[in-house]
C-alpha cells in the first residue's frame, strides 16, 4: 500500500514537471519570436519601461552582443508614442557616430517593434555617478566624448534635447555612448521663426527657454544640457537642486549656481558659459572646442588626428553613402516606418532606384534642374540640393536629393521636399521631375515594391 502511493506521487511529480516544463517552453518561445530566434538568442531583462523591454541578445551568426529593445505597438498607441518611436529609429539611423548607441536593426511582427541596438556593458554612466564625483580627467574624457557626439548631431540637423547621465551609456571599453533619442527633434520641426517649441526633457537639466516656456534652439539647448552634465561630472551633485520645483526652476533661469573651491578654474570659465542664461550669447559648440580646458587633456595622438582631418578638410563622406539592411527598409515604401504602424508613407517624399554610376546621376540631376530654373544651393558627396527661383504659396520650394549606394552597381535615390508647398512638391516630381530622370530611373516608389523586398533579404538586383 505505500509502496503503491510512493509511485503515484512519483507520477504526480512527473506530470508536474512536464506541465512546468512546457509553460517555460511556451513563455519562452512568446518572447522570442521567429524573427529574432533565427538571428538572435534573446537572453536575460536588462530594464524596462511603460511600454518597452529591453533585453541581451546575442548575434546567432557572428556571436556579437546586442540589446534588443521590444516595443509593444499596443501599448505604444495608447500612450500616443507612435511618433517618438518613429523619430527615434529615423534618427538613430542617421547618427552614425563612435560616441552613440549603434542601431544594428529594425524587426517587426503584428504586435511588436524589435530595435537591435549596440550593447553597452557598462551601462549608464549614471549609476557610475552614483558613487560621487570623477577624477578631473575622467570627467574630461567623457565630456570630450559627448560634445563630439552632440556636435555631430547637430551638423546632421538632430537635436537630442534629453541629454543627461541616465541617457548616457559606457560600452566595454569605457567610451561613452549617447543614447535614447525618444525626445530628439530634427531641423524640420522647427516652426517659421526657426525655433522648437515642444517643451522636453528632464527639469533639472532644462535650459532657461524651456523652463520658461518660450521658443529655443535645439543646438542652444542641447549645450546648456551638456553643462549641467560637466557639472555633474565635476562635482557629483546638481547645479540647480532645490526642494521643490518652482525654485529649480528660479534658479535655472537666473542660472543660480554655485561651484565648490576644488572645481577646476578653466573648467569653471567654460562652464559659466555654458550655463549662460541669455540663449544669444551663450557659447557655441565651435567655441567649447577651443576653449582652454577642453583642449588642456587632449592626449597627443588625438591632436595629431584632429590636424590630418582639418587637412583633408570637413568630415563629409568622400564617397557616396552605402546602404544596410535597415535603410532600405526604412526608405522603401513598402518597408517605411509609417508601416510598421499601418500607416501611408508620406506625401513629402519620393524614391527611385537606378542602376547607373552616382556621377551619372547626379549630372542628370543637374540637368533636371537647370531644366526646371531650380538653383542648386549645395553638393556634397551623395547629397543634392535645389531651390526654387520664386516664392511659392508657402515660401521657395527647396528639395533635396540623397543618392545611396546598395551595391556597386545599383543605388537608391531618396527625393524630399524640405520647405515649400507640398501639393507644389508633388506637381513638380509628377509632371516635371518624374519625366526629366526617366534616363537613369529604374524603378520609382511603389512601382515594384518586390525589387526592394528582394534587397532587404541580401539578394542583388537581377541586370
Amino acid at each position: 500500500m505505500i509502496r503503491c502511493q510512493s509511485r503515484d506521487l512519483h507520477v504526480f511529480f512527473f506530470f508536474f514537471l512536464l506541465i512546468f516544463i512546457a509553460k517555460s517552453v511556451r513563455l519562452r518561445m512568446e518572447n522570442k519570436p521567429s524573427i529574432l530566434t533565427e538571428k538572435y538568442d534573446v537572453g536575460r531583462l536588462l530594464g524596462q519601461g511603460n511600454f518597452a523591454k529591453v533585453f541581451y541578445g546575442r548575434s546567432v551568426h557572428t556571436n556579437e552582443s546586442v540589446a534588443i529593445k521590444m516595443i509593444d505597438k499596443e501599448k505604444l498607441k495608447k500612450v500616443g508614442h507612435s511618433e517618438q518611436i518613429k523619430r527615434e529609429i529615423s534618427v538613430m539611423s542617421l547618427a552614425k557616430h563612435p560616441n552613440i548607441v549603434n542601431l544594428h536593426e529594425v524587426m517587426a511582427t503584428k504586435s511588436k517593434i524589435y530595435l537591435v541596438l549596440e550593447y553597452c556593458k557598462g551601462g549608464e554612466l549614471f549609476k557610475k555617478m552614483l558613487k560621487g564625483k570623477l577624477d578631473e580627467d575622467v570627467a574630461w574624457k567623457y565630456f570630450h566624448q559627448l560634445i563630439d557626439a552632440v556636435d555631430f548631431c547637430h551638423s546632421r540637423g538632430v537635436y537630442h534635447r534629453d541629454i543627461k547621465p541616465e541617457n548616457l551609456l559606457l560600452d566595454e571599453h569605457d567610451n561613452l555612448k549617447v543614447s535614447d533619442f525618444g525626445l530628439s527633434a530634427l531641423a524640420e520641426s522647427r516652426r517659421t521663426d526657426g525655433l522648437l517649441h515642444t517643451a522636453c526633457g528632464s527639469h533639472a537639466y532644462a535650459c532657461p527657454e524651456i523652463v520658461n516656456r518660450k521658443g529655443y534652439d535645439g543646438t542652444k539647448a542641447d549645450v546648456w544640457s551638456c553643462g549641467v552634465v560637466l557639472f555633474v561630472l565635476l562635482t557629483g551633485y546638481l547645479p540647480f537642486y532645490a526642494s521643490n520645483l518652482m525654485e529649480m526652476y528660479r534658479k535655472i533661469g537666473k542660472a543660480q549656481f554655485k561651484c565648490p573651491r576644488e572645481f577646476p578654474p578653466e573648467a569653471k570659465r567654460l562652464l559659466t558659459k555654458m550655463l549662460d542664461p541669455n540663449p544669444e550669447s551663450r557659447i557655441t559648440i565651435s567655441r567649447i572646442k577651443e576653449s582652454s580646458w577642453f583642449k588642456k587633456g587632449l592626449p597627443m595622438k588625438q591632436k595629431r588626428i584632429e590636424k590630418q582631418v582639418e587637412a583633408a578638410g570637413p568630415s563629409e563622406p568622400t564617397r557616396i553613402a552605402s546602404m544596410n539592411a535597415f535603410d532600405i527598409i526604412a526608405l522603401s515604401s513598402g518597408f517605411a516606418l509609417g508601416g510598421l504602424f499601418g500607416e501611408v508613407c508620406s506625401k513629402k517624399e519620393s524614391k527611385f532606384t537606378s542602376r547607373k554610376p552616382a556621377s551619372e546621376i547626379i549630372r542628370k540631376l543637374e540637368e533636371a534642374a537647370r531644366g526646371l530654373s531650380l538653383k542648386i544651393r549645395k553638393q556634397e558627396a551623395g547629397l543634392f540640393k535645389m531651390e526654387g527661383a520664386k516664392e511659392g504659396r508657402k515660401g521657395r520650394l527647396s528639395i533635396d536629393a540623397e543618392i545611396f549606394e546598395v551595391t556597386e552597381t545599383f543605388h537608391l535615390v531618396e527625393v524630399k521636399k524640405c520647405n515649400g508647398d507640398t501639393m507644389e512638391y508633388q506637381r513638380m516630381v509628377e509632371e516635371d521631375l518624374r519625366p526629366a530622370l526617366a534616363d537613369i530611373v529604374w524603378v520609382w516608389q511603389g512601382e515594384n515594391e518586390h525589387v526592394l523586398r528582394g534587397l532587404q533579404e541580401g539578394q542583388e538586383p537581377a541586370l
